[in-house]
């Protein structure tokens, strides 16, 4: 059975918010690590709070500072930028948000809005070492790319990509030398399909395949064909025989799907070198 690892995107403001500090509920915040510099007491907060949000002698700008439930001290700053000026005036928007989830004194979540409010970019320290290990990318407000540095090397070694908000795919770095020897695909958030690179080289050596996952594509083409044949033999009604063969389609796309994705999502992949599939490819009838 394929190894089953669902990836998803971090939206660590967003858990940063419901974990501690942007405001509503009134639970303290739960004790984690101390970033280097920073201090549980908050009477030893640093003057340097390692604000990630450029807004410092930039008078253009209107900065917030807040106070979260659990923090006794302002921990969540907004910083926002009006879009025009005089007659031209458009609005106020926040630009820039960044918060200390951990109440130690130092900043370790940010992410950054466009003109509309929407979400471009985000970055923050998951392990409060000092340093930044998740980088997130934003396209239309909606997370495209999460990149994670699970090695503690600075550089990121799994790579998430999304498609209108649905984890799509992944690659893996398990030998530390900045390129993927792990490429996974999704569907509807379901682990479909996984390559993997045994010695390295950049190309896939074997093709893992949920088998649930198969059976189910299977028998979704075989009642579309049932479906078909029935429309046909009813005397051929244009509008059944169109809606079951648009199934059978269907249901054909869903079994071979991910044979596509391998070869169209995973250009890196390289040819696979005597790949092998765990389930054989479905009789057609």
């Amino acid at each position: 059975m394929i190894m089953r690892r669902i990836g998803s995107a971090a939206l660590l403001l967003v858990g940063a918010c419901a974990f501690v500090a942007c405001g509503g509920g009134s639970k303290g915040a739960v004790q984690t690590a101390t970033a280097p510099g920073g201090s549980k007491d908050p009477s030893k907060w640093p003057a340097d709070d390692r604000s990630m949000c450029d807004f410092r002698n930039k008078p253009e700008l209107e900065v917030s500072e807040t106070a979260g439930p659990g923090a006794i001290k302002p921990n969540v700053r907004r910083v926002y930028k009006a879009f025009g000026e005089g007659a031209d005036y458009h609005h106020k928007s926040l630009v820039c948000r960044e918060i200390d989830t951990n109440l130690d004194g130092i900043k370790d979540v940010v992410r950054t809005f466009n003109q509309k409010g929407e979400a471009l970019h985000e970055e923050a320290d998951t392990d409060y070492d000092g340093r930044i290990d998740v980088w997130a990318k934003f396209v239309d407000g909606r997370i495209a790319e999460e990149d994670v540095d699970t090695n503690h090397d600075g550089r990121p070694d799994v790579w998430k990509f999304f498609v209108d908000g649905q984890l799509q795919r992944i690659r893996r770095d398990r030998n530390g030398d900045g390129k993927p020897d792990v490429w996974e695909i999704y569907s509807k958030g379901r682990l479909e399909r996984m390559g993997i690179d045994e010695t390295f080289d950049g190309h896939v050596d074997r093709w893992d395949r949920d088998e649930q996952l198969k059976r189910e594509a299977d028998l979704a083409e075989k009642n579309a064909r049932e479906q078909m044949e029935a429309a046909s033999n009813d005397g051929g009604a244009p509008g059944s025989a169109a809606g079951a063969g648009a199934a059978a389609a269907g249901a054909a796309n869903a079994t071979n799907g991910a044979s596509a994705a391998g070869a169209s999502s995973n250009p890196d992949a390289g040819a696979p070198k005597n790949a092998t599939t765990n389930a054989a490819a479905p009789k057609k009838k």
